[in-house]
């Protein structure tokens, strides 16, 4: 009996693992409890999302001061050696 060549074990290693790989994406999407997608909205200029699971306390927060960002062209004086 003759032996699979090397090149064909990995291809059916990589196509078994694509496999096993999406069934598990299949499988946490459809038991993420979430009823409502959502629905993106534009008004004024700026895109909203309306609806889904997604709630603010989900996402962190990181205070934004742009008077301590940095002005393009120049290096963080934090990064001099």
């Amino acid at each position: 009996m003759a032996q699979p060549s090397t090149g064909a074990l990995s291809l059916l290693t990589g196509a078994v693992m694509a496999a096993a790989l999406s069934g598990a994406a299949v499988l946490a999407v459809l038991d993420s409890g979430c009823d409502d997608p959502g629905t993106y909205t534009e008004h004024d200029g700026v895109v909203e999302l309306i609806g889904g699971c997604l709630h603010p306390s989900d996402l962190p927060i990181t205070p934004h001061n742009p008077a301590d960002a940095p002005t393009p062209g120049t290096a963080d004086p934090s990064l001099a050696r």
